[in-house]
């Protein structure tokens, strides 16, 4: 009997790892989405109160195991659909976990993806084996079920890199908004605190505004002046040297 292709790969993986070829095949792949959201001037996480074993009770992030023939991005999007509801929630890859005793039952690698989202624009609601879905302060969390407490710090750093150089943060602002809520915005997204004036001369260099000629209506406070995103400034500008940059 002649020996099939795979019957001699297995053997040549055999020979050269001392392992048996389906030892390598005996692994589960699992999507963990950190859904990163803006709230009265404050940076949230989406989490899930887990309704199964592994870590019932706990606090985690939306995530669970990838289908067989399903692609990461689909898993990824399924997932976030039947814990939370969520739907059309643009997400970007970050990193892959695959430390061996990350999960009780068995090896399982789990790719994190991010997203940052208007919690105003969504409604959140628990379903499949989450008992309850809310957001909680990126700065208060509580202990995470997993490794999600690394996974979701590793996602806020990325985030803190892109949003510098990409304007991201203007998916969080309404339409028309002032310099001063740009400012609070992105200071809780960096961490960090701006100087005024040097915050507000650095992003009108870049010409990527707009003003609206409006002023702020029904405050306690002095209005403020109106501006709004300009794409086609901003694209324009992606091809130059300057580029965005906070």
């Amino acid at each position: 009997m002649s020996k099939t292709t795979e019957d001699v790969l297995g053997h040549q993986f055999s020979a050269f790892y001392k392992i048996p070829i389906e030892k390598f095949f005996q692994f589960a792949v699992s999507v963990d989405c950190i859904i990163l959201g803006y709230h009265e001037n404050n940076v949230k996480l989406l989490v899930v109160e887990r309704g199964t074993e592994p870590h019932k009770g706990k606090v985690a992030v939306p995530g669970d195991l990838v289908y067989p023939a399903e692609d990461m991005d689909a898993a990824a999007n399924r997932v976030l659909k039947d814990l939370t509801g969520l739907e059309n929630v643009y997400m970007t890859q970050s990193k892959a976990y695959g430390q061996v005793d990350r999960h009780p039952i068995g090896r399982v690698v789990t790719v994190g993806f991010y997203s940052l989202i208007s919690v105003d624009r969504y409604q959140p609601l628990a379903s499949s084996w989450a008992d309850n879905v809310y957001w909680v302060d990126v700065k208060e969390l509580p202990p995470l079920a997993f490794d999600h407490q690394t996974i979701v710090q590793n996602a806020l750093e990325d985030l803190k890199e892109r949003v510098k150089l990409q304007p991201i943060g203007f998916e969080l602002l309404p339409k028309k908004f002032t310099l001063g809520e740009m400012q609070k915005l992105y200071e809780a997204i960096l961490d960090t605190e701006f100087d005024k004036a040097n915050f507000r001369k650095k992003v009108l260099s870049m010409k990527i505004l707009e003003d609206t000629s409006e002023m702020q209506k029904s405050v306690a406070h002095r209005p403020a002046k109106l501006y709004r995103f300009n794409k086609e400034a901003y694209r324009a500008l992606e091809n130059t040297k300057e580029g965005f940059n906070l």
